[in-house]
């Protein structure tokens, strides 16, 4: 006797890395398969177009950040969060050892390499970026092991090290310090498929959280698949950076039962801070809409 199998595919923001480990987890640990879903996860890059592929139903599920659905919710789109990996941001601020920037106050003359991202605007709102100059994120880090005088940005568990492979150290700024820290790694959905198809988000936000349990006990299987989907990354980095993105995901050693939570409070202050820098219309976006416990 056939079993019928939920088709499901997910879109992800960047490439495969570890910040969707989880994924690749469940995958390899056939937890997908367990809960009657047949799984294809589609990388990304720059600019993924995560909010097209939802509302046009090529994909059920994608990875985001917070402040992506606070985002698109802004211009319509019926994006929800279910899940959040990881609590604090990976986002930092990457400058050689050798620079004379010790902290963001230091910034003043540099060549800052970044992305179109609310923390810039955050960051201006503070005057970090006087004197700043200002161009496109290259998605590499040659830049900055070229020139001293480059800062860019990354993710904590990943450039850094990418860096260091290439023979340079780096010092790290963490966004989240300066007050802005909007989840990561988010596993988001649409209001749609909640309001129609429940069980389906049930068994896949389950299987993912679990998938995100293992990858953090033991990530070998899923970095397997990270590099299959990735042959830009290597295993060492990967390795490497998994100390950092278990801090990222447990701070305060959460349990590990915990994974995965979010809390109004927190979506409560990320949607203010994007009202107060303009780039959210208090009239389009409410805070509860932009996320669902209920499957946690």
């Amino acid at each position: 006797m056939s079993t019928t199998r939920s088709i499901v595919t997910v879109q992800l923001n960047w490439k495969a890395e570890s910040e969707h480990g989880g994924l690749y987890q469940a995958q390899a640990d056939e937890l997908y398969t367990q809960a009657g879903l047949t799984v294809a996860i589609t990388p990304g890059g720059i600019n993924a177009p995560i909010g097209p592929e939802l509302e046009l139903g090529r994909c059920q599920f994608a990875m985001a950040n917070a402040d992506d659905v606070v985002l698109l919710r802004n211009e319509g789109v019926d994006i929800v969060a279910v899940l959040a990996a990881m609590q604090n941001h990976p986002r930092c601020i990457m400058v050689r050892a050798d620079s004379d920037v010790q902290t963001f106050k230091d910034l003043r003359g540099t060549t800052f390499q970044h992305g179109p991202r609310p923390y810039v605007e955050f960051m201006r709102s503070q005057g970090l970026l006087d004197q700043v100059n200002e161009v496109p994120y290259q998605g590499s880090v040659a830049p900055l092991v070229a020139d001293a005088n480059v800062v860019i940005q990354g993710y904590s568990f990943s450039e850094p090290l990418l860096a260091a492979e290439q023979g340079v150290e780096v010092r790290t700024m963490m966004a989240s310090e300066l007050g802005f820290n909007p989840y990561s790694s988010v596993l988001v959905t649409t209001g749609k498929l909640i309001r129609e198809n429940p069980t389906l988000v049930q068994q896949f936000v389950t299987a993912t959280r679990t998938g995100w349990q293992n990858y953090l006990t033991d990530p070998a299987k899923g970095n397997a698949l990270i590099l299959a989907d990735n042959q830009q990354m290597t295993g060492a980095t990967l390795n490497r950076g998994m100390k950092e993105l278990r801090k990222l995901a447990r701070p305060d050693d959460l349990p590990l039962k915990s994974v995965g939570q979010m809390s109004p409070e927190r979506w409560s202050t990320l949607v203010e801070q994007l009202i107060e820098l303009k780039l959210v219309d208090a009239d389009k976006v409410i805070a509860s809409d932009c996320y669902n416990i209920d499957f946690l």
